[in-house]
């Protein structure tokens, strides 16, 4: 059986596909505004640098750079933290798949996510799986709207096995890999199957996510 690839459409709002030369012209690439993005990770760059890696809504999944992101009177100070959403600009590459981040404005910081541990596993989670079902570059609203689902959920909601669950599901329907009427697969496994790996964190995940019975308060007996 063919596969279906998970990201069939390629480029970015206005039919510009960034990190790729168009053979059109030489000159150098305007700015690109993206409205909807979530901050899905971000590492040292330099000693005053960030790499930083979003889920945008009109670009896919990209990598930028945040130069002078981690002085102390940087524009991006405070703007710049996990989980959070963002209406960001950047100056595509040529080169590469690192673009370079212009300008940030600051959305949501679903905040309720950082009040609990496993709320941020699970959002963490979340955030492993995308990446490893997405390719660079490649625009899948779907996507974004599933993971920005899920955060709002999270930014109120102590997670569950059935909230996991049902984010597996909905990503293994994007990747068409599963027919949610028919059920007759698990969405984790298939999306394994199609991408080689499921994230190591998936299993100690789901067992603090199992209600403890030894933790439960026992009810207390008359004499």
């Amino acid at each position: 059986m063919k596969r279906r690839a998970f990201n069939p459409v390629c480029g970015c709002a206005a039919g510009i596909s960034i990190g790729r030369r168009s053979g059109r012209s030489t000159s150098r690439p305007s700015e690109i505004r993206a409205n909807n993005e979530i901050l899905l990770r971000k590492r040292k760059f330099s000693d005053t640098s960030l790499i930083v890696s979003w889920c945008t809504e009109s670009l896919g999944c990209i990598q930028t750079v945040a130069k002078g992101a981690r002085r102390a009177k940087s524009p991006f100070a405070g703007r710049l933290d996990l989980f959070f959403e963002a209406e960001i600009q950047i100056a595509p590459s040529r080169k590469s798949n690192l673009h370079t981040l212009t300008e940030v404005a600051l959305r949501k910081t679903f905040g309720g996510i950082r009040t609990n541990y496993l709320r941020m596993q699970t959002a963490a989670y979340f955030v492993e799986l995308i990446e490893i079902c997405t390719e660079r570059d490649h625009r899948e609203p779907e996507l974004f709207a599933l993971l920005r689902r899920a955060f709002g959920y999270l930014d109120a909601n102590n997670p569950n096995a059935r909230a996991v669950a049902h984010f597996e599901t909905e990503l293994a329907r994007i990747a068409g890999v599963h027919d949610v009427r028919r059920l007759k697969a698990n969405p984790a496994f298939a999306l394994g199957n199609l991408f080689g790996r499921l994230p190591l964190s998936r299993t100690p995940l789901l067992k603090a996510l199992v209600p403890n019975k030894e933790t439960k308060p026992k009810l207390r007996t008359e004499a």
